[in-house]
């Protein structure tokens, strides 16, 4: 869970910026992230991070759970709804993955936003720092990051996580899991009636 600003709404969608329940949001995420892989990437590596205890934090878990088994030759995922990757665990775990060489890791996550970006969702190239807007000191993690902001950063009230919509968090993390699906069956050529969906 990290703050996230965005001074400027005017340019959603082209700077990576989506709304959650967009049409066509899984085809954007995917053309995003097709911006960020690097030609050479052999495994694409899914980090979800978050708890399966708290409503607005758990994005990162349940969009590792519909990920994983989906593309086993070509797509890892750490943390999922059963074994979430949260602030008790995730530095220790992360220490202890051993990447291959053209691995490329897509880093997934709820942060706290800005009103203008809230249920949006956020792409960039680059790692995020999970935690921060709880004052975690957690390590950077990612290539490149995926952020559904769930709600407006309020310094003075995290207890609101906890009853997040979860309308809003199931139809971010099917999009987010659609897009990223999409992404490494193109890019990995996977013929295109091979499912997304679980």
């Amino acid at each position: 869970m990290i703050a996230y600003k965005n001074q400027d709404s005017n340019h959603y969608i082209h700077q990576g910026i989506i709304p959650y329940n967009h049409a066509l949001a899984p085809l954007l995420i995917r053309n995003e992230l097709f911006s960020h892989i690097p030609k050479d990437t052999q495994h694409i590596y899914v980090i979800g991070i978050g708890s399966n205890q708290i409503n607005g934090d758990s994005l990162g878990p349940f969009v590792g759970t519909l990920l994983q088994h989906k593309f086993p030759n070509h797509l890892t995922v750490l943390g999922n709804l059963q074994y979430p990757l949260d602030a008790t665990n995730l530095a220790s775990e992360y220490a202890q993955l051993s990447l291959p060489p053209k691995s490329f890791v897509i880093a997934v996550d709820s942060v706290l936003g800005s009103k203008n970006i809230v249920q949006s969702i956020l792409i960039k190239g680059g790692s995020m720092r999970p935690g921060e807007a709880l004052g975690q000191q957690l390590p950077s993690i990612g290539d490149c990051s995926i952020m559904g902001v769930v709600l407006e950063n309020n310094p003075h009230d995290k207890s609101h996580l906890f009853h997040t919509n979860l309308h809003l968090i199931y139809t971010m993390t099917t999009n987010i899991a659609k897009g990223i699906s999409l992404a490494v069956r193109q890019f990995f050529n996977y013929p295109c009636t091979y499912p997304i969906d679980g």
